[in-house]
């Protein structure tokens, strides 16, 4: 099959719609409804988030989604980004919905003294965003208007600064690994329209650049295309089809702190200004999914999947039975359902297939006598019959 028949198979809408994960709809253009199956893929993909950044060192935040004008004119997004942002008006002032999560992490930072002890500071947010794009980019959940960004923003000495960014790179690898993705990187240097000074810009990219030639990493230079704030190390992953999509990204900032006159007290007893990383890993969740859907063509790893197992009783005097099995994998902390409708097997097979769960179960006279299941595992087919102890000993294999 040639590679734009194999990705059109892929598509993350038509896939999405089929495995009942989300739907876009008219009434809110470029904002995705997740359903229940999608929202259990979503919510595996925070946990993990929550649970990797936890072990790093991150602290979790939660910053609000609208904040006064005033602070995104004073962050330098209204003279970058008004066009693409939205705005209401709240007790006669104006209001803009956040397109970007930093300004509400650096409030948090002002809000206390900080010492060169409490440096690095890590805050973690899974937080939603909006972006206004054009109806005709709009494109499943790969472009869309509405996302949650897995942002973290660093605050560090400036002698933190190469080792802090080594971290991120490591947890990066760790996570695209996971999945099984390789990747690319490119640095990417000064645009046109950057703020503040040239050597500020200068050192920013050749910390950036000392980090990946220690790590031995292979990138390229994309000239131009930094942030206007700073320079940015991008991550591009390479899905099973070889295509690159670019997700997870390293910013160093050294306007930001500036601009909301950001401090920590050093061993002297002075002010000083920190530096701010913004770092993203999976770049956001509704596009990561995407990708995921397109990479695994849906037949998502046994510990992703929404539904792990579904249990098909042969007939309605097996559906008892096939409840009950239902209820002690649930009990083992599995994800299962029971298709009890009164249809024939062969329809229960093919649509647990259509809808690419890992494990059929099926049970029958056999089965109930021998409290056993019929096991299907895709992609291997049958493998038998087995006690529910070896069953999930097979699911942690």
């Amino acid at each position: 099959m040639n590679k734009q028949a194999e990705a059109e198979k892929r598509n993350h809408r038509k896939l999405g719609q089929q495995l009942e994960l989300f739907l876009s709809m008219e009434e809110a253009p470029g904002m995705p409804f997740f359903l229940p199956k999608g929202m259990v893929l979503r919510n595996k993909l925070e946990e993990l988030w929550k649970e990797k950044h936890a072990q790093a060192g991150y602290d979790e935040i939660k910053t609000p989604i609208m904040m006064k004008q005033q602070l995104w004119e004073q962050s330098g997004h209204w003279d970058h980004y008004h066009e693409n942002m939205y705005f209401s008006e709240v007790d006669n002032q104006r209001y803009a919905i956040k397109p970007m999560s930093c300004p509400g992490a650096v409030l948090i930072y002002n809000s206390k003294l900080r010492s060169y002890r409490d440096l690095p500071m890590r805050y973690a947010e899974l937080g939603l965003v909006h972006r206004h794009e054009l109806s005709g980019s709009l494109n499943g959940l790969l472009r869309v208007r509405s996302f949650t960004q897995d942002d973290a923003h660093l605050f560090v000495r400036e002698d933190q600064i190469e080792q802090e960014v080594e971290k991120v790179l490591h947890l990066i690898d760790d996570f695209y690994s996971l999945f099984g993705f390789s990747y690319e990187v490119e640095l990417s240097t000064r645009p046109e329209d950057f703020m503040g000074s040239p050597a500020v810009w200068d050192k920013a990219e050749a910390a950036l650049e000392n980090v990946l030639k220690r790590q031995g990493t292979a990138y390229k230079v994309n000239a131009g295309d930094g942030a206007f704030y700073g320079p940015k190390i991008d991550f591009h992953i390479l899905d099973s089809l070889g295509r690159s999509w670019q997700c997870g990204t390293v910013q160093l900032d050294f306007q930001m702190p500036e601009k909301f006159d950001c401090s920590y007290i050093d061993q002297e007893n002075s002010r000083k200004q920190p530096i701010m990383i913004h770092r993203a890993i999976y770049g956001s969740i509704e596009r990561f999914m995407a990708i995921l859907i397109e990479h695994y063509a849906g037949d998502f790893p046994f510990w992703l999947a929404p539904v792990q197992a579904s249990i098909l009783p042969i007939s309605d005097a097996h559906a008892d039975y096939a409840r009950a099995v239902g209820e002690e994998l649930q009990k083992a902390g599995y994800r299962v359902s029971v298709d009890d409708r009164s249809e024939k097997i062969g329809l229960k097979i093919r649509e647990g297939s259509q809808q690419k769960v890992p494990y059929l179960l099926i049970v029958g006279d056999n089965e109930m006598q021998n409290k056993t299941v019929a096991v299907r595992k895709r992609p291997e087919g049958n493998l038998g019959e087995m006690s529910l102890e070896n069953l999930i000993e097979q699911f942690e294999a």
